[in-house]
């Protein structure tokens, strides 16, 4: 039985993820090999950008998923799933 903490989206996300760590090491690289300002800049920018996209996606998927299993749930449950759907909210 999968965990339901775990969604189908995380494999996507993961690898978004080691896209940010490739280009974070290529950056250090650039750095050490004394590359143009401009081409680290804008490195470091595609590195933000995919760190960021996986974030959003990874809130997003958190929403779909648990804040719908909230609204089926009853009790102590629905309220422990909603305080945890505000708390994560703050980082849309």
């Amino acid at each position: 039985m999968p965990r339901p903490d775990v969604h189908q989206s995380h494999p996507a996300i993961v690898r978004r993820l080691k896209r940010a760590e490739g280009q974070l090491r290529s950056v250090r690289e650039m750095i050490a090999a004394g590359q143009p300002c401009l081409k680290v800049a804008q490195q470091l920018q595609a590195a933000l950008s995919a760190v960021h996209q996986a974030k959003k996606a990874f809130i997003n998927d958190h929403l779909d998923h648990c804040l719908h299993r909230a609204v089926d749930a009853v009790g102590r449950k629905a309220r422990v799933q909603m305080g945890e759907f505000r708390a994560i909210a703050k980082y849309l």
